[in-house]
């Protein structure tokens, strides 16, 4: 019932910025603490930034200071921020609820930074 459409994802250059959107779909239930993972080609999934549902954020160490998570709760939308750009964030970026629930994975949106 529950699904999590991301998508702002693209090529962008080491230094350049990127807008992530997570669209909350198909629910009428309260979305509590949210969260963007991401997992680069034969790495694991990891976590990037968690906000909770009273606007407390977390980050990675990898990018504290160059990403901000923000929600909108009115719209069922959790964004991220993604500014200063390295070719290690290249991932597959998902939001999915914190602690992630595995039943609402979505496809992702592709980031990829390179020169």
């Amino acid at each position: 019932q529950v699904q999590f459409v991301e998508a702002g994802g693209g090529l962008v250059q080491p230094g350049g910025s990127l807008r992530l959107s997570c669209a909350a779909s198909g629910s009428s239930f309260r979305l509590g603490a949210m969260a963007w993972y991401r997992q680069a080609p034969g790495k694991q999934r990891e976590l990037v930034a968690i906000i909770a549902s009273s606007g407390t954020k977390n980050y990675a160490d990898s990018v504290k200071g160059r990403f901000t998570i923000s929600r909108d709760n009115a719209k069922n939308m959790v964004y991220l921020q993604m500014n200063s750009l390295k070719p290690e964030d290249t991932a597959v970026y998902y939001c999915n609820k914190y602690p992630r629930e595995p039943k609402y994975w979505g496809q992702g949106t592709q980031v990829t930074v390179s020169s």
